[in-house]
């Protein structure tokens, strides 16, 4: 079939006119490059079952193709960059455990900080995590039985502990306290005639349960600061109240201080008065046991009466009107 057969369909015109897409190629070239010319060029060649490739192809198509696109035009509002204006740092990126590089806008906690702040605060949680290990090492050796460690290093870890993490194991013992021990102090005052009388007996644990009782959220000096101070002076010391090592003197003096703070407090001393001594004792009365038990008690109190100490002038400073 010709190139210029006409049918219902077919866009070219007969050659020589206006329209003839082979008349506008160079004279003397056919359109598979041979020099022949006509429309032997355009049309298949014989004994051939399959269309040229070049005739096959639309002229049309090959003459115009589409132009390409043109750069888009700077937006009219865009700022137009500074001339000498530096161009900003690229942050550094991480590389993560794959190899991939992670960019630093993504970083959180540590990873976020520069170099210099990444080793401080290493260094600090290193020094935080020895001395939480060490403390817990320490509490571990001072409750724990007797052992090498602990009477080797048994001052050391005194040193530690004392006063401020004491551990004790009353709660969970085998045989809890079952006694109820109330501290008690009376004073000598001094008149401003020279005079001198003693007052009654102060119940110093009946006045800090009267206070605790009724309060949901009783403070720590009311429910533990005279307790310990009479535990801390009986475990430093014997039956005839003689101290028994180097903190003898220590309880001693803490124990009479919270007293005599006691003694100002429920204004012992009246106008014109001073405290010069005070003596104290505690009353130890065992708990009466249930109904059900044939447990038997004694129903009497025992008394551990101390000696009189003498105030300093910075005690009596304190408790003098």
């Amino acid at each position: 079939m010709d190139a210029y057969d006409e049918g219902p369909d077919a866009r070219r015109e007969q050659p020589g006119g206006s329209g003839d897409p082979v008349s506008r190629l160079p004279e003397g070239r056919a359109r598979n490059g041979s020099e022949e010319t006509g429309p032997a060029a355009v049309t298949d060649p014989p004994g051939s079952d399959e269309p040229s490739p070049v005739a096959a192809t639309d002229p049309l198509e090959a003459e115009d193709p589409a132009p390409a696109p043109e750069d888009p035009a700077p937006a009219p509002d865009a700022p137009a960059p500074a001339p000498d204006a530096p161009a900003p740092p690229a942050a550094p990126d991480l590389v993560d455990a794959g190899g991939a590089a992670q960019p630093a806008s993504t970083r959180t906690g540590i990873a976020a900080l520069s170099l210099r702040y990444q080793i401080a605060a290493a260094l600090a949680l290193a020094v935080v995590t020895v001395v939480a290990c060490v403390h817990l090492g320490m509490v571990f050796l001072h409750v724990a039985p007797a052992n090498i460690v602990t009477k080797k290093h048994g001052k050391a870890i005194d040193d530690w502990i004392y006063p401020e993490f004491e551990q004790n194991w009353k709660l969970f013992a085998p045989n809890p306290l079952q006694q109820n021990i109330d501290v008690q102090v009376r004073a000598d005052l001094r008149t401003g005639d020279g005079a001198e009388r003693t007052t009654g007996w102060y119940d110093l644990s009946a006045l800090d349960g009267a206070a605790i009782d009724g309060n949901l959220l009783p403070s720590h000096t009311q429910q533990n600061e005279l307790r310990r101070a009479w535990d801390f002076y009986v475990s430093s010391h014997d039956g005839d109240n003689r101290p028994t090592g180097l903190r003898g003197a220590l309880s001693e003096s803490y124990l009479r201080r919270v007293v005599v703070l006691r003694l100002a407090r429920e204004h012992a001393a009246g106008r014109g008065e001073s405290v010069d001594r005070v003596q104290v004792r505690s009353r130890t009365t065992d708990v009466p046991p249930p109904r059900w038990s044939d447990e038997q008690v004694p129903g009497a109190p025992v008394y551990r009466q101390l000696p009189w100490w003498s105030l300093t002038d910075g005690e009596r400073t304190g408790v003098s009107a």
